[in-house]
């Protein structure tokens, strides 16, 4: 089992082309039922520090492994509708 700061600390990689997609920004959280549901990382294209729609969600289903210091995830169609 891993913590929010442990998870958090881990790089993010596309398995499909071995692109580092950085870091973990946020989680998605359905608490009625206790399950993450997404991560949620910062567009490396955004200029903005603030702003929630130049994040990227990537549902938990993507995620491949966990492992001791990097997260794999299937990245397919991941960026299709963005810029």
């Amino acid at each position: 089992m891993h913590s929010l700061n442990n998870l958090k600390s881990m790089e993010l990689i596309d398995i499909n082309t071995g692109t580092k997609l950085g870091f973990i920004k946020d989680l998605k959280v359905d608490t009625d039922n206790y399950k993450v549901l997404s991560l949620i990382i910062p567009n490396s294209k955004s200029s903005h520090w603030f702003s929630k729609s130049d994040d990227i969600e990537i549902e938990w289903n993507k995620i491949k492994v966990i492992g001791v210091d990097v997260i794999l995830i299937d990245g397919d169609n991941l960026f299709e509708n963005r810029d």
